[in-house]
């Protein structure tokens, strides 16, 4: 695996015991991503080709090493994750984070640009691995509370994983190379907590490439404006439906129009428009109405909402009001592709990721996703190929008697509620490790 330098140790912040307002409480994560599982998967570079060798279940961790430069100075050989970037303006990035952050590096070398995270992720991460015992048993013998123990852990997580794209990002003038720490999901219908929750993770982490995670509910909607108006860069989650995703992209305009900064082009957002769930829900309640139009429709919902938000993400960055705030610096807030991740094994293992590539778009992969992209994904802008037949697939759904209303609040409701269950296990398994470290001290 290729070497860096020793990560900068995390900056003490002022204080990293979260506002008051953070602490409220709700309840069997649904994380299955293996972070300690090296040889699942290599990719070796082989003449201009990606060849990939898989010894273990697909489930299993994604680790992609390149092939380093030889002795005659050879360049590191290319993914299709490159040209995704190069040729088509979409940025790949990876959707897990764990210790050691320094495992990202060969995911970096082969083309990823950015980290999302969420509560699930740093769930498995934590819970699963000895990793984190060391700092845990200082923070506790310290006399830090389980919470704020958690959250040094990921604070930590995210700055040296921020150190690791901090390259890109300055490449890119701010333009990628982000990683993603979301506040706590028990703030998703607290908007005033939200905000003072992003503004304390936004200091105590610290770093320019940092994306705050607000989720997309309609308490946080206002609290996305806040935010952004406060020059602080967010990743808005958590969006199920085409409504709620104009309403993220107005929050997002607003939050520039007011935060009198002359300079915008530091304040950036992704809008995370989740697309795998869609079919999960939709899937089953076609088979519901049984009829073969129906079925027919099955595995056909989530790309063609997909198509459709970006029919509007074109829309609203353009004309008159978009143009004055270009003027002053702002950058489009790009649509991110998230959940891409096939939940249908019946479904090619690409689906969420192939129709979905354009120009200013980022797609988070997890390691099943990525893994099939780099083996045998093909690069071509498809995200606006076939808009009609989108608008047909809608539609069509729509007259079967499937309301996308419904569709976006149940599985936001579904998704919010998955956040807290992994939050609460993970402070509930650290409380347990609290109690041994203490026990073991006596």
């Amino acid at each position: 695996m290729a070497t860096i330098s020793k990560l900068a140790s995390a900056s003490p912040a002022a204080s990293l015991s979260p506002p008051s307002s953070f602490v409220s409480r709700s309840s069997a994560p649904l994380c299955f991503v293996d972070c300690h599982t090296k040889n699942s998967f290599i990719a070796r570079a082989a003449s201009s080709k990606l060849s990939v060798r898989s010894s273990q279940p697909m489930i299993r961790s994604l680790v992609v090493r390149c092939a380093q430069s030889t002795g005659n100075g050879s360049p590191i050989k290319r993914t299709t994750l490159h040209d995704l970037y190069e040729r088509e303006g979409q940025s790949p990035w990876y959707d897990n984070l764990c210790r050691p952050v320094t495992d990202l590096i060969p995911l970096i070398e082969s083309g990823v640009r950015g980290v999302t995270s969420n509560p699930a992720i740093f769930q498995k991460a934590i819970s699963s691995s000895n990793a984190y015992n060391d700092q845990f048993r200082e923070l506790v013998q310290s006399g830090k509370d389980i919470e704020s123990a958690y959250w040094e852990l990921v604070v930590k997580d995210i700055q040296d994983a921020c150190k690791l794209f901090e390259p890109i990002y300055d490449q890119t003038d701010g333009g990628d190379g982000y990683v993603s720490v979301e506040v706590s999901p028990r703030l998703a219908d607290d908007t005033k907590g939200t905000v003072e929750a992003a503004k304390w993770l936004h200091k105590v982490v610290d770093r320019p490439n940092v994306y705050i995670k607000i989720p997309a509910t309609a308490p946080c909607i206002p609290s996305i404006k806040e935010v952004i108006s406060n020059g602080i860069s967010v990743n808005v989650t958590l969006i199920f439906s085409i409504a709620r995703y104009e309403a993220v992209i107005d929050a997002y305009l607003d939050g520039l129009e007011a935060s009198g900064l002359s300079d915008l082009s530091r304040v950036t957002s992704v809008a995370s428009f989740f697309v795998s769930r869609v079919d999960t829900l939709v899937d089953k309640m076609l088979e519901k109405i049984g009829t073969p139009e129906a079925l027919d429709l099955r595995g056909k919902a989530a790309v063609a909402q997909a198509a459709l938000a970006y029919q509007l993400y074109q829309k609203k960055f353009s004309g008159p009001r978009w143009e004055a705030l270009v003027k002053k610096g702002a950058k489009k807030q790009r649509v991110l592709w998230a959940s891409t991740s096939v939940k249908n094994p019946a479904y090619p293992d690409t689906l969420y990721v192939a129709p979905l590539i354009g120009p200013d778009t980022v797609s988070t992969m997890p390691d099943q996703a990525l893994q099939a992209f780099v083996d045998h994904g093909s690069v071509g802008r498809t995200i606006d190929s076939n808009v009609s037949e989108a608008e047909g697939i809608y539609s069509a759904l729509e007259k079967l008697g499937i309301d996308w209303s419904y569709v976006g609040n149940q599985l936001e409701v579904e998704g919010v509620d998955s956040f807290k269950k992994s939050f609460d296990s993970l402070l509930d398994t650290l409380q347990e490790k609290a109690n041994s470290l203490k026990l073991v001290s006596l």
